[in-house]
């Protein structure tokens, strides 16, 4: 029996809720240390239709997460994506990954 970390197991629950094959895009976000990464797929066709990233931008984690979150609402409404839904993997919803959240909401997204 392989053992998974709890940030494994929480990965693989939220992602069974997201209700995959539902028409919907997913925004999904990767944290580590330094930086944070956000991109819209498309789970039909199996493509990223958007990305955004922190690198290069200065300041706190939070605020480069926001920045993150405005960026890829803003790439978004380029494409005409309004309603997705938001895949966190197994982050907790707090912090970086509230902050993006929210800035994606304050851009136009809708989840």
């Amino acid at each position: 029996m392989k053992m998974q970390s709890n940030n494994q197991r929480r990965a693989t629950r939220v992602r069974a809720s997201l209700g995959r094959g539902n028409g919907r895009l997913r925004l999904s976000v990767y944290r580590s240390d330094a930086h944070i990464w956000a991109q819209i797929i498309d789970d039909a066709k199996h493509v990223t239709l958007v990305a955004a990233n922190d690198i290069g931008l200065t300041g706190t984690k939070t605020d480069k997460a926001k920045a993150v979150g405005a960026k890829i609402a803003q790439e978004a409404s380029k494409i005409k994506a309004t309603t997705i839904v938001f895949d966190r993997g197994g982050y907790r919803y707090h912090g970086r990954i509230r902050a993006l959240a929210i800035a994606a909401r304050e851009g136009g997204l809708k989840f």
